[in-house]
Protein backbone atom coordinates (compact mmCIF):
# COMPACT_ATOMS: atom_id res chain seq x y z
CA UNK A 1 0.00 0.00 0.00
CA UNK A 2 1.27 3.39 -1.18
CA UNK A 3 -0.93 6.08 0.83
CA UNK A 4 -1.03 9.44 -1.38
CA UNK A 5 1.33 12.16 -2.12
CA UNK A 6 2.23 14.74 1.18
CA UNK A 7 -0.37 17.53 1.35
CA UNK A 8 0.86 20.78 0.03
CA UNK A 9 2.76 23.25 2.81
CA UNK A 10 5.76 22.42 4.58
CA UNK A 11 6.11 20.51 7.79
CA UNK A 12 7.87 22.03 10.68
CA UNK A 13 11.16 21.79 11.64
CA UNK A 14 11.78 18.99 14.88
CA UNK A 15 11.34 20.25 17.85
CA UNK A 16 9.91 23.00 16.42
CA UNK A 17 6.71 25.26 18.06
CA UNK A 18 5.57 26.73 14.89
CA UNK A 19 1.77 26.01 13.94
CA UNK A 20 1.33 23.42 10.89
CA UNK A 21 2.41 24.91 7.74
CA UNK A 22 -0.28 23.15 6.08
CA UNK A 23 -3.18 23.85 3.96
CA UNK A 24 -5.81 22.79 6.25
CA UNK A 25 -7.90 19.61 4.57
CA UNK A 26 -11.85 20.05 4.52
CA UNK A 27 -12.49 16.55 5.37
CA UNK A 28 -14.28 15.75 8.33
CA UNK A 29 -13.22 12.26 8.32
CA UNK A 30 -10.81 11.48 11.39
CA UNK A 31 -7.63 9.04 10.00
CA UNK A 32 -7.38 12.28 6.92
CA UNK A 33 -7.33 14.44 9.48
CA UNK A 34 -4.42 12.49 11.17
CA UNK A 35 -2.34 11.70 8.85
CA UNK A 36 -2.33 15.36 7.60
CA UNK A 37 -1.05 16.43 10.68
CA UNK A 38 1.36 13.81 11.34
CA UNK A 39 2.47 14.32 8.05
CA UNK A 40 3.24 18.19 8.70
CA UNK A 41 5.05 17.53 11.70
CA UNK A 42 7.27 14.78 10.20
CA UNK A 43 7.02 12.32 13.56
CA UNK A 44 4.23 10.01 14.72
CA UNK A 45 4.38 11.32 18.62
CA UNK A 46 0.64 11.27 20.62
CA UNK A 47 1.00 13.01 23.89
CA UNK A 48 -0.33 10.49 26.70
CA UNK A 49 -1.88 12.61 29.39
CA UNK A 50 -1.68 10.60 32.72
CA UNK A 51 -2.01 12.76 35.59
CA UNK A 52 -0.57 10.40 38.26
CA UNK A 53 -1.22 12.15 41.18
CA UNK A 54 1.98 11.26 43.17
CA UNK A 55 4.02 12.20 40.46
CA UNK A 56 2.37 15.75 39.53
CA UNK A 57 5.20 18.82 39.71
CA UNK A 58 5.19 21.01 42.84
CA UNK A 59 5.14 23.66 40.88
CA UNK A 60 1.26 22.41 40.62
CA UNK A 61 1.14 21.01 43.22
CA UNK A 62 -2.35 21.55 45.69
CA UNK A 63 -3.39 19.80 49.39
CA UNK A 64 -2.72 16.80 50.04
CA UNK A 65 -3.44 15.32 46.51
CA UNK A 66 -5.08 11.98 47.43
CA UNK A 67 -8.02 11.55 45.36
CA UNK A 68 -10.46 12.37 47.67
CA UNK A 69 -9.02 16.42 48.65
CA UNK A 70 -11.24 18.62 46.29
CA UNK A 71 -7.93 20.67 45.40
CA UNK A 72 -6.40 17.76 43.81
CA UNK A 73 -9.32 18.11 40.26
CA UNK A 74 -7.93 21.70 40.34
CA UNK A 75 -4.00 21.15 40.49
CA UNK A 76 -4.63 18.09 37.77
CA UNK A 77 -6.27 20.79 36.03
CA UNK A 78 -3.34 23.55 36.28
CA UNK A 79 -0.69 20.76 34.85
CA UNK A 80 -2.76 19.48 32.41
CA UNK A 81 -3.73 22.86 30.87
CA UNK A 82 -0.04 24.25 30.89
CA UNK A 83 0.79 20.64 29.33
CA UNK A 84 -1.56 21.49 26.31
CA UNK A 85 0.47 25.01 26.18
CA UNK A 86 3.76 23.24 25.44
CA UNK A 87 2.53 20.33 23.20
CA UNK A 88 0.47 22.68 20.71
CA UNK A 89 2.21 22.64 17.80
CA UNK A 90 4.37 20.07 18.89
CA UNK A 91 2.30 17.06 18.44
CA UNK A 92 -1.00 16.15 16.33
CA UNK A 93 -2.68 14.31 18.92
CA UNK A 94 -2.93 13.86 22.62
CA UNK A 95 -4.70 11.13 24.61
CA UNK A 96 -6.07 11.66 27.80
CA UNK A 97 -6.53 8.52 29.86
CA UNK A 98 -10.20 8.75 31.44
CA UNK A 99 -9.23 6.61 34.73
CA UNK A 100 -6.83 9.01 36.35
CA UNK A 101 -9.43 11.73 36.27
CA UNK A 102 -12.56 9.61 36.79
CA UNK A 103 -10.59 8.74 40.05
CA UNK A 104 -11.12 11.97 41.21
CA UNK A 105 -15.14 11.95 41.29
CA UNK A 106 -17.39 14.59 39.44
CA UNK A 107 -14.00 16.82 39.46
CA UNK A 108 -12.17 15.18 37.52
CA UNK A 109 -15.37 14.28 34.74
CA UNK A 110 -15.12 18.33 34.96
CA UNK A 111 -11.65 18.49 34.53
CA UNK A 112 -11.69 16.17 31.82
CA UNK A 113 -14.31 18.01 30.16
CA UNK A 114 -12.60 21.25 29.79
CA UNK A 115 -9.04 19.19 29.19
CA UNK A 116 -10.63 17.81 26.33
CA UNK A 117 -12.21 21.39 24.94
CA UNK A 118 -8.74 23.18 25.84
CA UNK A 119 -7.16 20.36 23.29
CA UNK A 120 -9.28 21.09 20.80
CA UNK A 121 -9.67 24.88 21.01
CA UNK A 122 -5.09 24.05 20.55
CA UNK A 123 -5.67 22.85 17.00
CA UNK A 124 -5.07 19.18 19.03
CA UNK A 125 -6.65 15.98 18.11
CA UNK A 126 -8.00 14.08 21.25
CA UNK A 127 -7.74 10.29 21.58
CA UNK A 128 -9.84 9.35 24.50
CA UNK A 129 -7.97 6.31 26.43
CA UNK A 130 -11.23 4.99 27.95
CA UNK A 131 -11.12 1.41 26.60
CA UNK A 132 -14.96 1.00 26.43
CA UNK A 133 -16.54 -2.17 25.51
CA UNK A 134 -20.10 -3.48 26.75
CA UNK A 135 -22.91 -4.69 25.18
CA UNK A 136 -26.44 -3.33 23.28
CA UNK A 137 -27.83 0.00 24.45
CA UNK A 138 -24.94 0.70 26.62
CA UNK A 139 -22.23 0.33 23.96
CA UNK A 140 -24.24 2.74 22.30
CA UNK A 141 -24.35 5.19 25.29
CA UNK A 142 -20.46 4.57 25.54
CA UNK A 143 -20.41 5.50 21.69
CA UNK A 144 -21.87 8.77 22.12
CA UNK A 145 -18.31 10.74 22.97
CA UNK A 146 -18.01 9.90 19.29
CA UNK A 147 -21.27 10.96 17.80
CA UNK A 148 -22.90 14.13 15.98
CA UNK A 149 -24.16 15.94 19.13
CA UNK A 150 -21.59 14.61 21.51
CA UNK A 151 -21.83 16.47 24.76
CA UNK A 152 -18.12 15.91 25.27
CA UNK A 153 -17.10 15.19 21.79
CA UNK A 154 -13.47 13.81 21.04
CA UNK A 155 -11.80 12.88 17.72
CA UNK A 156 -11.51 9.28 18.69
CA UNK A 157 -11.85 6.88 21.54
CA UNK A 158 -10.07 3.54 22.33
CA UNK A 159 -12.32 0.43 22.87
CA UNK A 160 -12.11 -3.27 23.72
CA UNK A 161 -13.14 -5.92 21.23
CA UNK A 162 -13.25 -9.05 23.88
CA UNK A 163 -17.43 -9.07 24.40
CA UNK A 164 -17.65 -9.67 20.54
CA UNK A 165 -17.79 -7.86 17.06
CA UNK A 166 -21.60 -6.51 18.19
CA UNK A 167 -20.44 -4.48 21.02
CA UNK A 168 -18.08 -2.91 18.24
CA UNK A 169 -20.87 -1.79 16.00
CA UNK A 170 -22.95 0.87 17.32
CA UNK A 171 -18.62 2.26 17.77
CA UNK A 172 -18.35 2.11 13.71
CA UNK A 173 -21.49 3.51 12.80
CA UNK A 174 -21.12 6.38 15.19
CA UNK A 175 -17.49 7.26 13.68
CA UNK A 176 -19.23 6.71 10.22
CA UNK A 177 -21.75 9.25 10.88
CA UNK A 178 -19.53 11.94 12.25
CA UNK A 179 -16.37 11.49 11.19
CA UNK A 180 -14.49 10.40 14.31
CA UNK A 181 -12.39 7.24 14.98
CA UNK A 182 -11.53 4.41 17.37
CA UNK A 183 -8.53 1.82 18.33
CA UNK A 184 -9.75 -1.31 18.79
CA UNK A 185 -7.45 -3.60 21.35
CA UNK A 186 -5.41 -6.15 19.51
CA UNK A 187 -1.76 -7.03 20.45
CA UNK A 188 -1.70 -4.70 23.81
CA UNK A 189 2.25 -3.65 25.61
CA UNK A 190 1.76 -5.06 28.54
CA UNK A 191 3.69 -8.26 29.94
CA UNK A 192 0.26 -10.03 30.55
CA UNK A 193 -0.79 -9.62 27.17
CA UNK A 194 0.27 -13.02 26.03
CA UNK A 195 -2.05 -14.69 28.69
CA UNK A 196 -5.14 -14.04 26.27
CA UNK A 197 -3.96 -12.34 23.04
CA UNK A 198 -1.35 -15.03 22.71
CA UNK A 199 -3.32 -18.09 22.81
CA UNK A 200 -3.47 -20.39 19.90
CA UNK A 201 -6.81 -20.88 18.10
CA UNK A 202 -6.95 -23.10 14.44
CA UNK A 203 -2.80 -22.36 14.24
CA UNK A 204 -3.12 -18.68 15.07
CA UNK A 205 -2.87 -16.31 18.21
CA UNK A 206 -6.18 -14.78 19.08
CA UNK A 207 -4.90 -11.53 18.57
CA UNK A 208 -4.77 -12.24 14.77
CA UNK A 209 -8.00 -13.58 14.79
CA UNK A 210 -9.22 -10.38 16.12
CA UNK A 211 -7.77 -8.13 13.86
CA UNK A 212 -8.65 -10.16 10.89
CA UNK A 213 -12.28 -10.11 12.43
CA UNK A 214 -12.01 -6.33 11.93
CA UNK A 215 -11.41 -6.28 7.98
CA UNK A 216 -14.78 -5.04 6.38
CA UNK A 217 -15.34 -2.78 9.53
CA UNK A 218 -11.86 -0.99 8.65
CA UNK A 219 -12.50 -0.74 4.73
CA UNK A 220 -16.26 1.05 5.62
CA UNK A 221 -13.97 3.71 7.35
CA UNK A 222 -11.42 4.14 4.62
CA UNK A 223 -10.88 7.93 4.51
CA UNK A 224 -11.09 9.85 0.90
CA UNK A 225 -8.11 11.51 1.09
CA UNK A 226 -5.35 8.93 2.53
CA UNK A 227 -6.94 5.42 2.13
CA UNK A 228 -6.73 4.86 5.98
CA UNK A 229 -8.93 3.84 7.98
CA UNK A 230 -10.65 5.15 10.97
CA UNK A 231 -10.86 1.88 12.38
CA UNK A 232 -7.16 1.11 13.88
CA UNK A 233 -5.94 -1.19 16.42
CA UNK A 234 -4.11 -1.06 19.52
CA UNK A 235 -0.86 -2.36 18.78
CA UNK A 236 2.37 -2.27 21.58
CA UNK A 237 5.69 -1.38 20.49
CA UNK A 238 7.25 -4.49 22.72
CA UNK A 239 5.75 -6.74 20.05
CA UNK A 240 7.34 -5.13 16.92
CA UNK A 241 7.72 -8.48 14.43
CA UNK A 242 3.40 -9.20 15.37
CA UNK A 243 3.01 -6.08 14.62
CA UNK A 244 4.10 -6.22 11.24
CA UNK A 245 1.99 -9.26 10.92
CA UNK A 246 -1.08 -7.06 11.98
CA UNK A 247 -0.36 -4.57 9.06
CA UNK A 248 -0.06 -7.41 6.58
CA UNK A 249 -3.86 -8.27 8.12
CA UNK A 250 -4.89 -4.83 8.29
CA UNK A 251 -2.98 -2.85 5.72
CA UNK A 252 -5.44 0.28 6.17
CA UNK A 253 -5.64 0.53 9.70
CA UNK A 254 -3.91 3.27 11.88
CA UNK A 255 -1.95 1.57 14.88
CA UNK A 256 -1.98 3.24 17.96
CA UNK A 257 1.25 1.83 19.56
CA UNK A 258 1.96 2.29 23.58
CA UNK A 259 4.72 0.86 24.97
CA UNK A 260 7.36 3.21 23.81
CA UNK A 261 9.53 5.00 25.82
CA UNK A 262 9.30 4.59 29.71
CA UNK A 263 7.48 0.97 29.12
CA UNK A 264 10.64 -0.38 27.52
CA UNK A 265 9.89 0.42 23.28
CA UNK A 266 12.56 1.83 20.90
CA UNK A 267 11.48 4.15 18.57
CA UNK A 268 12.67 2.17 15.70
CA UNK A 269 10.45 -1.01 17.18
CA UNK A 270 7.35 1.28 17.39
CA UNK A 271 7.32 2.27 13.77
CA UNK A 272 7.94 -1.17 12.35
CA UNK A 273 4.06 -1.67 11.41
CA UNK A 274 4.08 1.28 9.26
CA UNK A 275 4.82 1.49 5.60
CA UNK A 276 6.06 3.92 3.33
CA UNK A 277 4.72 7.18 2.24
CA UNK A 278 5.14 8.73 -1.07
CA UNK A 279 7.90 10.74 0.06
CA UNK A 280 9.60 7.37 1.44
CA UNK A 281 8.63 8.24 5.36
CA UNK A 282 6.89 5.65 7.51
CA UNK A 283 3.33 6.51 8.36
CA UNK A 284 0.22 4.51 9.19
CA UNK A 285 -0.23 5.61 13.09
CA UNK A 286 0.85 6.85 16.04
CA UNK A 287 2.92 6.79 19.22
CA UNK A 288 2.04 7.40 21.80
CA UNK A 289 4.35 8.45 25.23
CA UNK A 290 2.76 9.51 28.32
CA UNK A 291 5.48 9.90 31.24
CA UNK A 292 8.90 10.23 29.27
CA UNK A 293 6.74 13.50 28.33
CA UNK A 294 4.44 14.46 31.49
CA UNK A 295 7.32 13.95 33.99
CA UNK A 296 11.00 14.85 32.83
CA UNK A 297 13.57 13.98 35.82
CA UNK A 298 14.38 18.06 35.46
CA UNK A 299 10.67 19.02 35.42
CA UNK A 300 10.23 18.21 39.09
CA UNK A 301 10.23 21.77 39.59
CA UNK A 302 8.65 24.66 41.18
CA UNK A 303 9.91 27.28 38.92
CA UNK A 304 8.04 27.94 35.74
CA UNK A 305 10.66 28.27 33.22
CA UNK A 306 12.73 25.33 34.39
CA UNK A 307 9.29 23.37 33.83
CA UNK A 308 8.62 24.51 30.47
CA UNK A 309 12.30 24.16 29.59
CA UNK A 310 12.21 20.56 30.55
CA UNK A 311 8.81 20.05 29.23
CA UNK A 312 9.91 21.21 25.78
CA UNK A 313 13.41 19.23 25.56
CA UNK A 314 11.59 15.92 26.34
CA UNK A 315 8.53 16.48 23.73
CA UNK A 316 11.51 17.24 21.30
CA UNK A 317 13.68 14.89 22.51
CA UNK A 318 10.69 12.12 21.46
CA UNK A 319 9.67 13.51 18.01
CA UNK A 320 13.20 13.55 17.09
CA UNK A 321 13.73 9.93 17.88
CA UNK A 322 10.17 9.19 16.07
CA UNK A 323 11.12 11.45 13.11
CA UNK A 324 14.39 9.46 12.32
CA UNK A 325 12.44 6.52 12.84
CA UNK A 326 10.17 6.74 10.19
CA UNK A 327 12.69 8.48 7.67
CA UNK A 328 14.71 5.65 8.31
Amino acid sequence: MRPPQWPTGARCAKGSQSELAVTPSPSSHYADRLIARVRALGHPLCAGLDPHLPMIPPLFRRGTMSPADPQSAAAVESFMLAMLERLAGRVAIVKPQSAFFEQLGWRGLQVLDRVVRGAREAGLLVLLDAKRGDIGSTATAYAACLDVEAAAPVDALTVNPYLGRDTLQPFVDAAARAGTGLHVLVKTSNPGAADYQDRMIDGRPLFEHVAASLSDMCDRLRGPATGWSSLGIVAGATYPAENERLRSILPHALFLVPGYGAQGGAARDAVRGFVRGADGRREGGIVSSSRGLLFPPDGATDDRRSWERAIDAASERAAGELADAVAS
